[in-house]
């Protein structure tokens, strides 16, 4: 499936609609009702001059941000055909060190301005019905019965997570075509009755509107505009799914009808004006669609923002996986429900997700309110992807086009999280606190596993070499009981074979461990996303390898498959000596048996750390508690199966002679 997604083809365009534009598609459901409504619905709201203005600057925002940025620049910044902000850092992280800063911050604002786009594009669509008679049905225009129906639709999105979406990911692709051509004929009708509003594509309107006196938000209007690209950031982060091709060749179509259903929304305001102030609660997408088609509309409308639901919700879990892949995450329990390798299911997001979600529903209650906190950190999200992407054009020797792009792209979204800032107080400080809660974990993690290995490097390792000796001695002891066939350890073994010398400690003293061959097992992230890959030393013996694994990011970690595959390897390439079992239900098995050892190594109480820097004290006792609270090592690397020994060691960190200690009776 991969790879077929990274050749042009009408399957792929159609699978491209259902995955990548479900966000920015589902976007006219509010975006002209966002620009009205912090106009409130004044007179001049109505009139063509604030229409023409409006719907230019949606449109250049859509021309900028959309399509020159993401589509035609960062689309080429991708990462063995993945993209994303991860994705992206990946590739810059050896150019500057202080890199992790944005793509941490751009990650986190990315997760919690997630948890807004279920709430605001599913109440936006239930909402249509309010008020409404059709046919034989009457809606009530009270919003209790809004929120009751939403919950449900969302609560049953969450709760299928964990069967994976296969089985009925085929019709995304459908579903959205469809909805891209109703709003695009539907807008194309209302805009034929006021043609002269394409004027609108002309960015002097756009520029005249933001400095003009009839324009009394100022640049703050920028926040409501802003809301039509929210799901820009979608298109890059989507592109190993559905490959850069495919999304060249929709964009067209999409900008296109998402324009007709502005244009159109637009006619609709000039042409009602009366009708609008007289209503608040008038929505323009659903008032310009004619009444025998305003059923057909709302289904469609929710089927669509159901499918920007579940994009966001996979892409959360697509982006903490890649987090947890480049150590920025603690480690989280990942199942692969289908036979897709990019459809996995975290549990622990999924439920966070719809607690958060279902809270901002409740809370916010209507879709008017959320709309105004919606979009703050996304714009986050964007300057941080500008400064990665800025880099990446240094490294790869454009400078010019770097600092154009730093200053023109910079400025542009500077202005935009400006206009933004406004939605702090109506409700934009409840993602900024998500962003600041996801961030304050990925410090602790990133920074405390930082801080904790550079106390220790310099006290805690020994040479590997410098054992082998004894490794060998033992091994051949048959004094000793024999303790395993193969003794893994999952410990980093550097390039000059240093250890921690707690697993020499493991191995000789605690309890002498006899084994026909001792494993060093190496586990390193790689920058390309499904890198799988080995290398092997046997150090001068036959019974003792030192194992480099390299796993991309979007990997699992199947320590016991993994190992198994490279036993058989050197086995066939005469490397090791046969291990056949003696006793065996398989006749042509070679392999004998597995045991993993884990050292799980725990800190001293910090507090007597004295010589410790409080910082660094903060930072490593954050990183233990999240340690303490998250997924096992042994989960961690699919050894649920398999036979492990989890060890506990100490772990001195700083630790330093009491030079006050004194034997009583000598002087």
């Amino acid at each position: 499936m991969k790879s077929t997604t990274q050749r042009l083809s009408a399957l792929g365009m159609l699978m491209t609609l259902g995955i990548v534009y479900g966000d920015i598609g589902t976007s006219p459901l509010y975006v002209m009702n966002a620009i009205i409504g912090a106009a409130g619905h004044q007179e001049m709201t109505t009139s063509t001059p604030v229409m023409l203005g409006s719907i230019s600057l949606i449109f250049w925002t859509l021309m900028l941000i959309t399509t020159i940025k993401y589509i035609l620049l960062a689309m080429r910044a991708d990462n063995r055909h993945e993209g994303g902000i991860f994705a992206l850092y990946a590739l810059v992280r050896n150019h500057m060190c202080w890199l992790i800063i944005p793509a941490l911050i751009g990650g986190a604002a990315l997760l919690a301005d997630g948890t807004l786009t279920p709430a605001v594009t599913v109440t936006s669509a239930i909402e249509g019905l309010k008020g409404q008679t059709l046919g034989p049905f009457h809606f009530s225009a009270t919003q209790g019965w809004v929120l009751a129906v939403v919950t449900g639709i969302l609560l049953g999105l969450f709760l299928i997570q964990r069967f994976g979406t296969e089985l009925i990911g085929w019709s995304f692709g459908p579903l959205m075509f469809i909805w891209f051509g109703f709003i695009g004929a539907v807008g194309l009708v209302n805009l034929l009755t006021v043609p002269t509003l394409l004027r609108a594509l002309s960015p002097l309107y756009a520029v005249q509107f933001l400095f003009s006196p009839i324009n009394r938000q100022g640049i703050f209007i920028l926040g409501s505009v802003f809301l039509a690209t929210t799901g820009a950031e979608a298109l890059y982060s989507d592109m190993g799914q559905v490959g850069k091709r495919n999304i060249y060749g929709t964009w067209p179509f999409v900008y296109l009808t998402l324009m007709l259903s502005y244009l159109g929304q637009g006619a609709w305001v000039i042409r009602h004006p009366i009708q609008l102030m007289a209503t608040r609660s008038v929505n323009p997408f659903y008032a310009m669609v004619p009444t025998r088609w305003r059923l057909f509309a709302i289904v469609i409308a929710t089927l669509a923002a159901i499918i920007a639901s579940q994009a966001l919700i996979t892409g959360s879990f697509t982006l903490v996986h890649e987090a947890m892949g480049l150590k920025l995450l603690p480690r989280l329990r990942i199942k692969f429900p289908g036979h897709v390798k990019s459809q996995l299911y975290i549990s622990t997001v999924n439920w966070l997700l719809c607690a958060i979600t279902l809270t901002i529903v409740w809370y916010f209650r209507t879709s008017s309110h959320m709309e105004a906190a919606y979009g703050l950190a996304i714009t986050v999200t964007m300057l941080m992807t500008t400064v990665l992407l800025h880099a990446f054009l240094r490294k790869r020797h454009h400078k010019v086009l770097a600092r154009a792009f730093i200053v023109c792209f910079g400025l542009l979204e500077s202005l935009f999280l400006l206009a933004s800032l406004v939605k702090f107080v109506h409700g934009g400080y409840v993602t900024l606190i998500i962003t600041l809660l996801i961030l304050t974990v990925m410090v602790f993690w990133y920074y405390g596993n930082r801080r904790r290995d550079a106390h220790l490097e310099e006290k805690e390792d020994v040479s590997l070499l410098d054992f082998l000796p004894q490794l060998q001695a033992l091994s051949q002891d048959e004094n000793v009981p024999p303790f395993a066939t193969n003794l893994v350890y999952l410990s980093n073994v550097a390039d000059d074979y240093a250890i921690k010398r707690a697993v020499i400690y493991s191995i000789l003293d605690q309890q002498p461990k006899r084994a026909r061959v001792y494993w060093f097992v190496t586990v390193n992230e790689a920058d390309t996303p499904y890198e799988c890959s080995y290398t092997v030393e046997s150090l001068g013996t036959r019974n003792v390898m030192n194992v480099q694994l390299f796993l991309g990011f979007k990997k699992p970690q199947r320590l016991n498959v993994y190992l198994r595959q490279i036993v058989n390897d050197l086995l066939a390439e005469g490397v090791l000596d046969d291990q056949a079992p003696r006793y065996s239900s398989m006749p042509e098995r070679r392999v004998g048996n597995f045991k993993f050892v884990i050292l799980n190594q725990e800190f001293q109480d910090l507090g007597v750390q004295g010589n410790l820097p409080t910082l660094d004290r903060l930072l490593i006792g954050g990183r233990l508690l999240l340690q303490r609270i998250t997924l096992s090592p042994k989960r961690w690397y699919g050894l649920e199966f398999s036979d492990v020994v989890e060890e506990k060691v100490p772990l001195f960190i700083g630790q330093t002679p009491d030079r006050t200690l004194r034997r009583r009776g000598q002087r």
